[in-house]
């Protein structure tokens, strides 16, 4: 009995054999080198976060022709946010490929295309769908290394949106990236900056195991340049803003908002340090430990919900590698644990916004 997955890449079909333990249809083992990660040109600062996520998936596909794409209508329409537009044009359908509606079938043909030699990049619309393919994301994906003796990895991606800012309502502005931090075995990364965007993307399409790619809806319009030199390490937080009287922790879109806030809090004499975490797994505690252990203060801001979420982890993890250090408590400010509203300004009013970070900080200082 053979399982085949026919995507055509590089005229060949790979087969893998079920019943014999010394069939020569062994499975494509990890361990495939990538070519070497070039520049993007020159830096241009009129891109656009949407757009640096489709040069960093294009740069790839040129260089890799194992990596494919998945997804409903990643091709013809160019993906729900427009970040393939244009590469069915140049790849063609046999590596931009349209699916059925159905997350669970997407995931894990790209589980399974992963396991058998492609580097697969599967699309869902709406993190909020991710429910639907927890199965194959939690069970399959993140556990197959483990379960098969490290033989074989999955070495795909899972590209999604999530988060508040376009009244998406309760079913399609979640944030669920303290579910993909909770389970071992998946990286996950929520870049911020444009920058981070490329790089962190570029990055994830090299590595031999699966990859939890979160944006955020609010930022695939947000304009920055893209720098062509190399990023932090993959794991690595960024000290976004230096300040020596607290700490803001945060990523994605929150920390535009930290840093807003900063900057206000600035103009009022206190200096906020804002760090950037840019992967949630791995996690950098050594950059956040070493900038509470100056500033004495801490503050971690997510837009997931309160209980049970990232920050939670976070602020416990301060809590025993820096509790030395402390002049004050940490403080936590996420989402309302609420479902989102569809009325635009009661959304606003279920995540932090830059005025409840200003205050927040303010309480920390005891101003």
């Amino acid at each position: 009995m053979y399982l085949l997955f026919s995507i055509p890449i590089a005229k060949k079909k790979i087969a893998v054999c079920r019943e014999k333990k010394n069939c020569p249809c062994k499975p494509i083992l990890v361990g495939w080198s990538p070519a070497k990660i070039g520049d993007p040109g020159k830096g241009n600062p009129e891109t656009t976060y949407r757009e640096a996520l489709r040069q960093a998936l294009t740069d790839s596909m040129r260089r890799d022709p194992s990596i494919v794409i998945l997804g409903e209508e990643v091709g013809k329409y160019g993906g729900a946010y427009g970040v393939t537009k244009g590469m069915l044009d140049e790849f063609g359908d046999a590596r931009v490929r349209d699916t059925p509606i159905s997350e669970e079938v997407i995931v894990g043909t790209a589980v399974g295309a992963a396991m058998t030699g492609l580097r697969p990049v599967a699309e869902l619309m709406y993190v909020d769908f991710v429910t639907l393919a927890m199965d194959q994301l939690v069970n399959q994906a993140a556990k197959i290394r483990y379960m098969f003796g490290g033989q074989i990895g999955v070495p795909m991606v899972l590209r999604s949106q999530g988060g508040t800012g376009r009244s998406g309502a309760a079913q399609h502005s979640q944030s669920l990236e303290a579910w993909m931090m909770h389970t071992p075995g998946l990286h996950l990364a929520m870049p911020s900056t444009v920058t981070d965007a490329y790089h962190l993307l570029m990055h994830a399409l090299t590595l031999n195991d699966p990859v939890v790619f979160l944006e955020h809806k609010g930022l695939y319009t947000m304009k920055g340049e893209l720098k062509p030199e190399r990023a932090l390490p993959w794991g690595k937080a960024e000290v976004r803003r230096k300040g020596g009287d607290c700490t803001l922790v945060s990523y994605s879109r929150m920390v535009h908002f930290c840093l807003d806030a900063a900057d206000s809090l600035s103009k009022e004499g206190i200096e906020a340090e804002v760090i950037d975490l840019r992967t949630l797994h791995p996690l950098d505690m050594d950059t956040v430990s070493e900038s509470v252990s100056r500033t004495g203060r801490a503050m971690v801001v997510t837009e997931d919900c309160l209980t049970a979420g990232v920050s939670a982890e976070i602020s416990a993890r301060i809590m025993e590698e820096a509790f030395d250090f402390l002049e004050e408590p940490v403080l936590r400010l996420s989402g309302e644990d609420i479902p989102i509203p569809v009325s635009p300004e009661l959304e606003k009013g279920s995540v932090p916004s830059v005025d409840r970070i200003i205050s927040t900080a303010k309480m920390l200082m005891r101003r």
